[in-house]
C-alpha cells in the first residue's frame, strides 16, 4: 500500500503468477480497505502479507506513523482480515522492501542490509542474517523521522513534517522534499523528475544530504549493504556521488558499505510482503 498506488502480486515460490496495480483511494479509509481486499481476492488463494506506509502500535494494535494519514488510528489488520476472510500479516512497507532485497535482490548474500525507501515518504528497514528486525516498539529502521544531521545554511529554516516535528530527514529526501527545496531556492515549481533532468542545485543539495543521513546510519548499524528503493532511487548519480561524500560523516578510516539500486524495481515492497510468511 503506497500513497499513490496499491499493488498486489501472487508468488509461487519465487515465480510471479499474478500482478495488478490500482490507484490508492487517498483520504478514504473504507475505500482503501475495499481496494486491498479486492486485489487479494483477485490474486487467489494463499497466505496474505500487506506492506503499509506505517506500522501497528504494540499498545493498541492500531496504525501509527503513517504518512498516508487516513490510516492512522485505524484497526487495519482486523478490518482487512474481516474483508478478505483470511489471516493477514501486516508490516511496514520499508521493512518489506528490505526483506525482499535481502532475500533475493540487490542485498542477497549480505549479512546486514539496510533497505531505504526514497519516495513520497522516506523509510527504512533492517535485515540481519536473513531476519527482519522490527524492534521493541515496531519502529526499527525508521530513519526518516530522525532529524537531518547537522543542519545549517541552505538546510534552514527546518521544514515542518506531518509527524509534528521539523527538520526530519523525510522533509528533505522524499520526492516532495526535493520539489520543496527547489521551490524554496529558485521560486520555480517543478516535479522531482524535472529537477533531476535539469541537474539543478537542488539535486546537488539532495545528494549531499543523503550522504549525511546515510553516514549516520552507517555509524549506528554498520551494514554490509544499503539498498535504495522508491522513485528517487532511480537517480543514477546517487550511486557514484553519495559514496564519494559519505566518508566525511562516517566514524571510520574507510567505508566498505556497498550502496546498491534495488533489483526488483517498485515491486520489491510487495514481494517482501509475500516473504512475510517465510
Amino acid at each position: 500500500m503506497g500513497g499513490t498506488k496499491i499493488e498486489a502480486i501472487a508468488l509461487d515460490g519465487s515465480r510471479e503468477v499474478f500482478r495488478k496495480r490500482v490507484a490508492t483511494p487517498r483520504a478514504d479509509y473504507e475505500a482503501t480497505v475495499r481496494a486491498v481486499a479486492g486485489l487479494a481476492k483477485e490474486a487467489g488463494e494463499g497466505s496474505i502479507g500487506v506492506g503499509i506506509p506505517g506500522t501497528l502500535s504494540r499498545v493498541t494494535g492500531l496504525v501509527k506513523n503513517a504518512n498516508s494519514t487516513w490510516l492512522i488510528g485505524r484497526p487495519l489488520k482486523q478490518d482487512l482480515e474481516r474483508a478478505i476472510g483470511r489471516e493477514v500479516r501486516l508490516e511496514n512497507d520499508a521493512n518489506c522492501f528490505a526483506l525482499s532485497e535481502a532475500t533475493d535482490g540487490a542485498g542477497k548474500g549480505a549479512a546486514v542490509v539496510f533497505g531505504v525507501i526514497l519516495g513520497t515518504g522516506v523509510g527504512g528497514g533492517i535485515v540481519a542474517h536473513g531476519k527482519l528486525l522490527v524492534g521493541m516498539n515496531g519502529i526499527a529502521g525508521e530513519w526518516g523521522h530522525n532529524p537531518l544531521p547537522a543542519p545549517a545554511g541552505k538546510d534552514l529554516p527546518l521544514p515542518a513534517c506531518y509527524c509534528g516535528r521539523a527538520g526530519c530527514i523525510e522533509t528533505y529526501l522524499s520526492g516532495p522534499g526535493l520539489a520543496r527545496d527547489h521551490l524554496q531556492h529558485s521560486g520555480e515549481t517543478l516535479t522531482p523528475e524535472k529537477i533531476v533532468a535539469l541537474q539543478s542545485e537542488a539535486l546537488s543539495r539532495y545528494i549531499e544530504r543523503l550522504a549525511r543521513a546515510l553516514g549516520s546510519v552507517i555509524n549506528v548499524i554498520d551494514p554490509d549493504a544499503i539498498v535504495l528503493g522508491g522513485g528517487m532511487s532511480n537517480v543514477r548519480q546517487l550511486y557514484t556521488e553519495v559514496p564519494r561524500i559519505w566518508h566525511r560523516y562516517v566514524f571510520s578510516d574507510y567505508v566498505a558499505t556497498r550502496l546498491a539500486r534495488h533489483a526488483h524495481g517498485d515491486a520489491s515492497g510487495v514481494r517482501g510482503a509475500a516473504w512475510l510468511w517465510d
